[in-house]
């Protein structure tokens, strides 16, 4: 099938505007790996230092086998991560198997967005990836290595691992996943406690009963969020073995995974005679199929701050208008909780990403002629890992969906439109998920009533102030600001009055959760409220118009003359103070929110 004329447009157009960057970061990568892509070149006293600990490995680091960095986001109270407390050592295992050794080159912090929620750390969860960036490069700066296993899953740990790796894109790198926790309860009876609960007509040992019978086991939460959309892109960027994603953990076939992904590396390093570095993998072309892949499965709102900012690392510049573009091209073919009844474990079951590679693929949708970790280009992802006599090959992804409420073919799609949509007017630019939300409510004009934080829009709902068609606008929560916290809190008490009968809408420039729900929202609105962004000028009964169908987001007031509201005072305590440089220095939510980013030049 031939590339659909808009992907190849859009993808010319970021080749294009990315030119100077992109030749610029490739001449980069070629002076490094002259430079630190052989241990060579350490002195002695450097080289014995480095290997002081690896006891048996002394003689192959030492000869110069392929000798790889292990980055790991290991803690034992985020789920998803638990599992990695005992790859490290297991993966020594897998790299004496092909001759190359393994060593652990870093930790970076994993916070979980989930703990979090509506709490004061959550000032720190966007800027955590800028962290694990920065730790990622003091990880790989012991030039050490060949290459780059990197221990990593949710929300701002994946892109915040790419963020740094690609920094050292000389080694060729491959994402190794733990997997889902098993199914818990249903994802709509969970949703109605939560509402039940925001209406005070559940307990709160109701809602603690309800929420851990939902997040039970080790292993990655099961809706699809950020932390799953994650999983989705790094297999459309080609940086994970074909079908690692969704296998759960503890399993045989999670353990052949992660073996094989060793092995991969040992093979794709520049001493394996197959050099397959991050550089060359994370291209343009690239980048574009993990957008096709978000809009095509309705993923996280959070990578239209992610996608820019991965790319610029690699030197590539891709816009909202971009990703706008694209999915009015790109259907939406798996409907997978908060898009749907089932989660991520169902979607995994009814065929998955290799389904839903072979759909995008087929209808020209994503580009195929990719350099991947693994053989074979994007083709090697339209397949599934299966075990046969305790041995791991791939098989051909089913040809049909195996629930038609989860996975659909691209000519028969649950919407014809990817569902993430460019807004912008008079307010600025914002990003508005469709696909979460009915088609009836795609528009909404209302009276504004406005808040700076969330709790205060919590409170007027208790109080019954927002009973009623209303706009509810949250500023003052942009990366200057605070930090651009999720506001995930605010998703039931809206949903209720939805549900009411009310016209609702929220305007923000903060975030929504990968979990953002059923009710229209503006989100990540550039220029932020701090410094004079229109948002600050926004006073209670002004009317806005809201409009995914016409792609507007506009208030109905003249601003001229207004002066902006101040912003509250910044929060301490929770180590918020510590991240003021960051704050002072980030960017806007199109270009990514990265300080570190902005502050390079990149």
């Amino acid at each position: 099938m031939s590339l659909h004329p808009t992907v190849e447009r859009v993808t010319a157009r970021i080749i294009e505007r990315s030119r100077p960057g992109r030749t610029a970061y490739l001449e980069l990568m070629e002076r490094e790996a002259d430079r630190h892509g052989n241990r060579d070149f350490l002195g002695c006293s450097n080289l014995a230092h480095g290997f002081a600990a690896a006891e048996g490995d002394k003689p192959a680091i030492v000869a110069g086998s392929a000798n790889i960095a292990i980055i790991t986001a290991y803690n034992d109270m985020l789920s998803a991560h638990q599992p990695y407390g005992r790859y490290p050592e297991a993966m020594k295992i897998y790299a004496r198997e092909v001759g190359a050794t393994a060593q652990v080159a870093g930790g970076v912090p994993a916070m979980c967005d989930g703990v979090t929620q509506g709490q004061d750390g959550m000032e720190l969860s966007l800027f955590s990836r800028d962290t694990i960036a920065l730790s990622t490069a003091v990880a790989l700066s012991h030039a050490m290595f060949d290459g780059m296993a990197l221990l990593g899953i949710c929300d701002k740990i994946v892109p915040g691992l790419v963020i740094g790796a690609l920094r050292f894109g000389f080694l060729p790198a491959i994402f190794v996943p733990s997997g889902p926790m098993p199914s818990g309860i249903g994802n709509r009876e969970k949703q109605k406690v939560r509402q039940l609960y925001a209406e005070g007509k559940a307990s709160r040992a109701d809602l603690l009963q309800s929420e851990s019978a939902s997040y039970h086991a080790p292993g990655t939460c099961t809706f699809y969020g950020t932390a799953n959309s994650n999983q989705m892109m790094m297999e459309l960027m080609g940086l994970h073995m074909p079908g690692a994603a969704f296998v759960q953990p503890g399993t045989p076939l999670r353990t052949q995974l992660t073996r094989a992904a060793v092995h991969r590396l040992a093979a794709i390093g520049r001493k394996g005679g197959d050099y397959r570095p991050m550089a060359r993998v994370v291209d343009e072309k690239a980048v574009v199929n993990a957008a096709v892949g978000l809009l095509a499965t309705g993923g996280s709102t959070n990578h239209a701050l992610h996608i820019p900012a991965m790319a610029r690392a690699a030197g590539i510049l891709i816009n909202w208008e971009d990703i706008d573009e694209l999915s009015g091209a790109v259907p939406l073919i798996a409907r997978v909780y908060p898009n749907g009844a089932g989660d991520v474990n169902h979607f995994h079951a009814a065929g998955g990403i290799g389904y839903v590679t072979r759909e995008l693929l087929a209808a020209g949708l994503i580009h195929g002629d990719v350099l991947t970790v693994a053989e074979g280009g994007m083709a090697a992802y339209a397949t599934e890992p299966v075990l046969e006599d305790e041995k791991l090959v791939w098989r051909d992804a089913p040809a049909a969906s195996l629930d038609d409420s989860m996975l659909r073919p691209v000519a028969q799609p649950f919407l014809a439109d990817g569902g993430m949509r460019l807004v912008q007017g008079n307010l600025g630019r914002a990003t508005f998920k469709t696909s979460a939300v009915d088609p009836s409510r795609w528009t909404i004009e209302a009276p504004a009533r406005v808040f700076d934080d969330q709790e205060a829009v919590n409170a007027a709902f208790r109080n019954g102030e927002l009973d009623r068609d209303v706009v509810v606008v949250v500023r003052f929560q942009g990366p200057r600001a605070n930090g651009m916290p999720e506001l995930h809190k605010l998703t039931p008490p809206l949903g209720v009055l939805q549900d009411r009968g009310h016209r609702v809408a929220l305007i923000t420039d903060g975030r929504m959760s990968g979990a953002s729900g059923k009710v229209p929202a503006a989100i990540h609105v550039t220029p932020e409220a701090l410094g004079g962004g229109p948002l600050a000028l926004i006073q209670d009964g002004d009317v806005i118009r809201l409009s995914a169908e016409d792609g507007t987001l506009t208030v109905l007031a003249d601003l001229s003359g207004r002066t902006p509201a101040p912003p509250p005072a910044a929060g301490g305590g929770t180590g918020r103070e510590l991240f003021a440089l960051f704050r002072q220095n980030a960017d806007g939510a199109e270009a990514g929110a990265s300080p570190i980013l902005a502050a390079a030049g990149l």
